[in-house]
């Protein structure tokens, strides 16, 4: 196996010239590079990097802590991950949490083990054995997706990377009390999450500024899976006075309350409305098509890389959050009619203008940096939008919106 010090005498170096160009670590002419790299080419060079890594401390590693294998939307950060790192020089350890703080704790652990030089984890529920792991060893780390609050150990910790919670949620629950629903039922994540909580604000702040109540039975939890939101979802049902429109608060969900809407024989949306926070890619296929917020998972991981970077780069640089903006992608579930669909030429999560945010998602298509001393929080700028309620749409969901309206004109009240 060909060595640096072959590499050196083929391209007429010293070994350090070869290490300078290989490494970055420090300018060298252009031609004395191409020299070096045809060397490397010629004899099928491959760097040591253990051996590197002894003499840096670095391993050009990243350790990634997130359930991708159970869940889909992980999976698709991971394709944001994983490029990203590659681009910048970086392999990728993985490990699955299985969002248990027990299991969480011990893969970072291994992770760190493995001397990787910085992590990217989606916390679970209850992340504080996890918190104090990474303080006490000082590990760069971003947390992505789930954030914490300051009294969790967020203030001077971790970087976090996640997307806008509370006014995508607004706008969606807003768009269906513009089509007349007054009794919205919410499928909540699991409770602890910071996600779960900042959607379950959007939801409360839609019902306020359309001056309908909060009501708690209205609510369930269905614990961020799809079994669990099969049976929330049948709760909801069973109700004395069920709801006319239902929202889940991630993918999997959706197809729990979809499967238990079938169990009732309820038709999307003739019987029920159905919206869903996170797209997904088979929510175009089904029969009516899912209105859905489409959160940008791929950015979401290619930015907690670049913040990991900018971490590593300068260590001592105050912590920050960045969010990134949704997409609201309008379809038919919602009781809208269908409308012709253009080829945007773009991915999901685009609307029908083309926009990465939909009509009223955020103020701006930018992620926005919580960084220090920017004083915002996910409720400072949130709400609903101002569709306004409107006539009821003619088509596939005009039933159910008319039927809503219907009901609640001969009760003489709202609910």
């Amino acid at each position: 196996m060909p060595t640096m010090a072959d590499v050196a005498r083929s391209a007429g170096v010293s070994v350090a010239t070869v290490s300078h160009v290989l490494n970055g670590t420090r300018p060298v002419l252009p031609h004395t590079r191409q020299a070096v790299l045809d060397a490397v080419d010629a004899l099928g060079y491959t760097p040591n990097t253990l051996a590197r890594s002894l003499v840096t401390s670095r391993t050009r590693s990243i350790g990634l802590a997130v359930s991708a294998i159970s869940n889909p939307y992980f999976t698709e950060i991971l394709q944001g991950v994983e490029p990203a790192a590659l681009e910048a020089g970086y392999s990728l350890l993985i490990a699955d949490p299985h969002d248990d703080p027990v299991h969480e704790r011990k893969v970072v652990q291994l992770l760190h083990e493995r001397r990787v030089d910085g992590m990217i984890v989606a916390p679970s529920a209850d992340p504080h054995a996890l918190v104090d792991y990474l303080a006490r060893h000082a590990v760069p780390t971003i947390f992505l997706d789930r954030v914490l609050k300051a009294d969790e150990g967020a203030a001077g910790g971790p970087d976090q990377v996640c997307a806008e919670n509370v006014e995508p949620m607004a706008r969606l629950v807003g768009h269906l009390t513009a089509l007349g629903h007054r009794r919205i039922g919410l499928v909540a994540g699991l409770p602890g999450l910071s996600t779960t909580t900042e959607r379950i604000t959007g939801y409360r702040q839609a019902l306020a500024s359309a001056g309908l109540p909060h009501d708690e039975d209205l609510v369930v939890s269905g614990n961020s899976e799809s079994s669990g939101a099969e049976r929330a979802t049948a709760a909801l049902l069973a109700r004395p006075e069920p709801p006319t429109a239902l929202v889940t608060a991630n993918n999997a969900m959706t197809i729990g309350a979809l499967r238990a809407l079938r169990r009732q024989g309820l038709a999307v949306p003739d019987d029920i409305a159905l919206c869903c926070f996170d797209d997904f890619a088979w929510a175009d296929l089904f029969s009516p098509r899912l209105t859905a917020v489409a959160q940008p998972s791929r950015d979401i991981g290619a930015q907690a890389v670049q913040v990991l970077l900018d971490r590593l780069a300068t260590p001592g640089r105050p912590a920050r959050t960045v969010r990134l903006p949704c997409g609201f992608v309008h379809r038919t579930s919602c009781g809208c009619p269908e409308e012709p669909v253009r080829d945007l030429g773009g991915e999901r999560g685009r609307d029908r203008d083309g926009n990465g945010g939909g009509p009223g998602v955020g103020d701006s298509h930018s992620p926005r940096d919580e960084g220090a001393g920017s004083g915002d929080s996910p409720e400072d700028k949130n709400g609903p939008g101002d569709e306004g309620t409107g006539p009821v749409p003619d088509g596939p969901g005009g039933k159910a919106a008319a039927s809503a309206r219907s009901t609640l004109s001969e009760k003489g009240t709202t609910s």
